[in-house]
């Protein structure tokens, strides 16, 4: 696989990552095996998925733990990234930035990943009653000590109504003031067919600043595989249940997108699908953006792997930037 750098250290990775979250967290519960998640894991090391994206929160801590049985054996073919900053009580999550909690919660990571360094260490949220200073300066400390080799930020929100210019804005200033402290190696926020306002002022940030970008949700919750039906409906726990993305209505409507995807796909050849042209197509975006989908079978873990080796042309780029926009419920 193509290898791609994350920051100035020029830390190498497989171009396309692995989002380990599904596995644990966030999506149907009911179809989470820890055994087939294995299988998927070890896939991706073999495909040369080198990154794996996990946090402390997923679970919570069981993401880690099942990390760290894969990591006990394959630690030189991994890339690890963790994150830290939100805490998960009943029913609510509340952000953590405290220099003190920001070291305990590494130990314990270190521990559930069953390895001794990790490779990117993000801040998932910043603590609105602590300076984002202090926190960083904590998270500084844990590379000085050898526990971290890079640190990362987070910048992946819930949606919270129509986007518009200056998605970023504030997390662009929040990266001015960290960067006075200690060097950001890499961002993480959502980039996709149907989600591509990173692109108008976070990733030439961080392009200009050999930053590496990881995009986050680049399969847009699995809608642009294709493989979701409208109206299918979703388990009470998987987030799209409350994303306006994944009404019937919506999921109907944004369907164009797919049928274009679908239909550069079919120029490549029979067996390049529509979630490849979509990775793909975030890959062509700047040498310095690593797509990371989330995953748990091994079936889309090589799928996912081998749209590294898909080359996008004009004419398919042209076709994609004139895909109508995403809708959501509040359209």
């Amino acid at each position: 696989m193509e290898r791609r750098t994350i920051g100035a250290g020029a830390l190498e990775v497989g171009a396309v990552g692995l989002g380990c979250m599904p596995m644990s967290w966030g999506y149907s519960g009911s179809r989470q095996r820890g055994d087939e998640s294995l299988r998927a894991v070890h896939r991706a090391l073999d495909e040369g998925s080198s990154l794996l994206d996990t946090a402390d929160m997923y679970g919570p801590f069981t993401n880690e733990l099942l990390m760290g049985r894969v990591l006990k054996e394959r630690r030189g073919d991994a890339f690890v990234s963790t994150k830290v900053g939100l805490l998960v009580g009943d029913q609510h999550i509340v952000a953590n930035g405290r220099p003190g909690y920001v070291r305990r919660a590494c130990d314990a990571s270190l521990r559930r990943l069953q390895t001794d360094v990790i490779d990117l260490y993000q801040l998932h949220r910043a603590d609105p009653e602590v300076p984002v200073e202090e926190t960083w300066g904590a998270m500084a400390e844990l590379v000085r000590a050898g526990k971290v080799r890079a640190l990362g930020l987070c910048a992946v929100g819930a949606r919270g109504g129509r986007r518009s210019g200056g998605l970023y804005d504030g997390t662009i200033r929040q990266l001015r003031r960290i960067q006075q402290v200690f060097p950001v190696s890499a961002v993480e926020a959502e980039l996709s067919v149907w989600s591509p306002e990173a692109l108008e002022t976070l990733v030439p940030w961080c392009a200009s600043r050999g930053v590496g970008f990881l995009a986050a949700m680049p399969l847009g919750n699995g809608f642009l595989t294709g493989t979701l039906t409208p109206g299918q409906g979703f388990e009470p726990d998987d987030m799209r249940a409350r994303h306006p993305r994944f009404t019937a209505e919506m999921m109907a409507a944004n369907q164009p997108i797919v049928v274009g995807l679908r239909r550069i796909a079919a120029r490549h050849g029979a067996a390049v699908t529509a979630a490849q042209v979509a990775l793909a197509w975030v890959l062509a975006q700047s040498p310095g953006v690593i797509p990371v989908p989330g995953a748990k079978r091994q079936r889309w873990v090589a799928e996912n792997a081998a749209a590294c080796g898909l080359r996008l042309t004009a004419r398919d780029l042209a076709e994609v930037a004139e895909l109508p926009a995403a809708r959501g419920s509040w359209d």
